[in-house]
């Protein structure tokens, strides 16, 4: 048991069925370590340790293990910059518009699908001891809260703005050709000016 449980410590508490076969891991075996609750079930073919030390963005890195391609947005990037004073109760994820949807089973995530002049621009990645971190930046995340407004709610998006601009490393024209390229020049600029004014 010690042996299977080896190979998840070295992938930072996750493992895929392909590695564990491949190393010689019954299903069986695998089928004892879910019901004993020593593992748990991401996505199928992907499971993680249920005792890795958690960290605040760990259901955020979960979900870009278990997909791909999924970047952390909106509320849930919102949140991790601390620009938020609301906690999403679901993890927001963009997915390029013709990516197939994949089954999590763990953590509640709602997918939104970008067409490519959305996704592709904005992405950064963070290095964290548990995995990589794939997730918009501060200004694309703000720009993509206004496209969606009346999704999370205006509330949502004016109070990210407001916090980003007080400040002192804010990047207003980073801000402005973002919302430019994203089509939110014109709903934006009116807070924009009322913020910076005031």
């Amino acid at each position: 048991m010690n042996e299977i449980l080896d190979i998840f410590r070295s992938h930072k508490g996750y493992a895929f069925l392909k590695t564990l076969k491949q190393k010689g891991v019954h299903v069986d075996q695998i089928r004892k370590l879910l019901n004993d609750g020593i593992i748990e079930k991401i996505k199928p073919g992907l499971y993680k340790l249920v005792d890795i030390p958690i960290s605040a963005q760990q259901g955020m890195i979960d979900i870009c293990l278990a997909m791909p391609r999924a970047v952390i947005c909106l509320h849930s990037a919102l949140s991790y910059y601390e620009l938020t004073t609301t906690v999403p109760v679901i993890i927001m994820a963009a997915l390029p518009r013709n990516s197939k949807p994949v089954k999590i089973f763990y953590p509640p995530v709602q997918v939104f699908k970008f067409s490519d002049q959305y996704y592709y621009h904005g992405i950064k990645k963070v290095n964290t001891e548990f995995g990589t971190l794939r997730i918009y930046d501060i200004e694309k995340t703000l720009v993509d809260c206004f496209r969606f407004r009346k999704k999370l709610g205006e509330d949502v998006a004016r109070e990210g703005l407001k916090n980003y601009l007080s400040q002192s490393n804010y990047d207003l024209n980073k801000l402005i050709q973002y919302a430019k390229k994203g089509r939110a020049y014109q709903i934006m600029k009116p807070y924009l000016e009322a913020l910076i004014i005031s």
